[in-house]
């Protein structure tokens, strides 16, 4: 049987970078070539980056990316890497088509071309467009229809069939997979922008697996890495066999080139070449569109490889750790900061928020202000110190008792309106700390108070990015205490001193406040909102899941109300099913009440 060794080139494109880009695809290809690889599968959309959003709707930003995908199979063939077949995404167009409503603007397609022998020899779009969760893609593309099938003659001169597909081809039945089985294609390549979500990783491997056994094909998955505004891409690349066994897995969180020796069957010389029609089985027919490379001098393995690359699954805690510290290294990165800035309160949320930008970034590029009131607590104060001694952050101490002082004077607050004061003053001291010395400012607040509305709008809200916007309050606890116990198996100092984990939760905006005197125990809050935000259950079925009936109410009642407030909330890296953001999307001004239980 035919062999060849194909490389997942698992990279972090950035959004718009073109040039930065495709220096990429030159870089990782030539990493392929150099370790024998004939075939380099990059993610979808990786000269322009993913997800795009409304650049697809800009004529020259399509244009550019047309132009740089021309450009690159030049450069390729310049750099002496021609002979590798090369599958690059890229934002493409649908020609011919005259504008009209209800049809994205320019006709855009998302779209993967196979680069060789200097030139583009071949183009396909995405089948399945999602238009769902964070997808929006409807508004975006045009859907393609056909199957490109490359033929690639191997350096034992024997030939191979490679059909590609894109992303959602794989989730969604029907369409590319069967009629890849139709063109009698050995191996499946598909590049993908699978964001990440809890417990992805299995749903993701089972249904490569299945779609292998559908095609009949060895299937190569390779995934983009890195962080996209409020999602993150993890990687965890497969190749599995047509049997569905597991032949390589790259790591997630990280950038890697995975490699794997495949044995295919040859190529049926008696299939036709050119295009032939096929009928998808999800209603529509694709064109099954054939073209057969030059044979060109290609890498060739000087030997097999010792073992394929099986990157260990991580565990929960540390996969979703890993996301919230990727989430915000590139966000910081990505948009151009140096350093970030944010209140440490000696709390738990604002102690895990740091202890993830230092992971990120580094402590010398961390700076936290300890901001204490009349309020805060001895334990408090002492519990933000130790760690900044723990952690080596930049560290400085404002006390806002002055500047609370002159408002007051000014003006007569009491209550919740002098509680939120404090919280906008400490706001307005890390903005203006910000807008002096470049930081970006952090945001500290969990999903939980999120979702009731429990933060001060431009207090304790304001910053620029938000790093466990998407954590419930459980969730920090145990991601705390997950964090320490990695540093103690290492040797090292755990980083968030353990009085912040133990202690009971308070914003110390009133003498003796408690969490609890304003909301119900968390482990009791954060069930009912996983059932109503992610689940989207109403009244009747939370109370029919054993819920207290009046906690319902008063909790329905608190997450409708608060949603003016997470509309001005910062981003921050989605970790979950349904995210506050591009995963959930309710009016703001709406008179619907879900009906009271009796």
């Amino acid at each position: 049987m035919p062999q060849l060794r194909i490389g997942l080139a698992q990279v972090n494109a950035t959004v718009g970078d073109l040039a930065g880009n495709s220096d990429k695809v030159l870089e990782w290809t030539m990493r392929a070539a150099e370790q024998g690889a004939s075939i380099v599968v990059f993610p979808e959309m990786m000269l322009t980056g993913y997800p795009v959003e409304d650049l697809a709707l800009r004529r020259s930003f399509v244009d550019a990316s047309i132009a740089a995908l021309r450009e690159l199979a030049a450069d390729l063939a310049t750099e002496g890497l021609g002979g590798v077949a090369a599958v690059v995404g890229y934002l493409d167009r649908r020609s011919g088509e005259l504008p009209r409503v209800g049809v994205p603007a320019g006709s855009p397609l998302d779209a993967a071309a196979v680069l060789h022998g200097g030139s583009v020899v071949i183009t396909s779009a995405k089948h399945h467009l999602p238009n769902y969760g964070v997808f929006d893609e409807f508004r975006y593309f045009r859907p393609g229809d056909t199957l490109p099938v490359f033929r690639l003659t191997t350096a034992g001169a024997e030939q191979v069939d490679v059909a590609v597909a894109i992303c959602e081809d794989l989730w969604q039945d029907g369409g590319p997979v069967v009629v890849t089985r139709k063109a009698g294609a050995s191996l499946l390549v598909v590049p993908n922008a699978s964001p990440y979500e809890r417990e992805k990783d299995d749903t993701r491997l089972e249904l490569c697996r299945r779609r292998a056994r559908e095609a009949g094909t060895v299937l190569a998955y390779a995934n983009l890495v890195g962080g996209q505004d409020e999602l993150v891409f993890d990687g965890d690349s497969i190749v599995v066999a047509s049997d569905g066994r597991l032949l390589a897995r790259g790591p997630q969180f990280d950038e890697a080139l995975v490699l794997a020796d495949l044995e295919l069957p040859a190529a049926d010389a008696s299939l036709p070449g050119g295009q032939q029609r096929a009928n998808a089985e999800d209603g529509t027919t694709m064109t099954i569109e054939r073209v057969e490379l030059a044979p060109l001098p290609a890498p060739s393995p000087d030997e097999p490889l010792t073992a394929p690359m099986l990157a260990p699954q991580l565990p929960d805690l540390a996969e979703i750790y890993g996301a919230l510290v990727l989430g915000v290294r590139d966000y910081v990165r990505k948009n151009g900061f140096r350093s970030v800035i944010l209140a440490l309160s000696g709390g738990i949320d604002s102690a895990l928020t740091a202890t993830i930008a230092v992971d990120a970034l580094g402590a010398d590029r961390v700076h936290v202000v300890l901001m204490p009131s009349r309020y805060s607590s001895d334990h408090s104060v002492a519990d933000a110190e130790d760690l900044v001694k723990r952690q080596g952050v930049l560290a400085r101490t404002v006390p806002i008792n002055p500047m609370v002082a002159g408002f007051e004077s000014s003006l007569e607050l009491d209550g919740l309106a002098a509680e939120n004061l404090q919280a906008r003053i400490r706001g307005m001291i890390l903005m203006s700390l910000s807008n002096e010395e470049g930081h970006l400012v952090l945001t500290t607040g969990n999903k939980s108070e999120l979702a009731v509305g429990y933060s001060t709008m431009y207090g304790d809200s304001a910053g620029g990015y938000a790093p466990i916007k998407d954590v419930p309050k459980t969730l920090v606890w145990d991601l705390s205490r997950w964090r320490n116990e990695r540093a103690a198996r290492h040797g090292e100092t755990p980083p968030i001193p353990e009085n912040s984990i133990t202690k009971p939760p308070s914003a110390e905006l009133a003498p003796g406040q408690l969490d609890t005197d304003s909301l119900p125990d968390y482990f009791v809050l954060d069930k009912l909102l996983d059932d109503y935000v992610e689940k989207d259950m109403g009244s009747a079925e939370l109370v029919a899941a054993g819920h207290d009936p009046a906690l319902v109410e008063r909790v329905i009642r608190l997450v409708d109300r608060a949603e003016y407030k997470r509309r001005q909330y910062p981003p921050g890296p989605k970790i979950s099913v349904k995210n506050f953001g591009r995963d959930r999307r309710l009016p703001i001004t709406s008179r619907w009440r879900e009906p009271r239980t009796e």
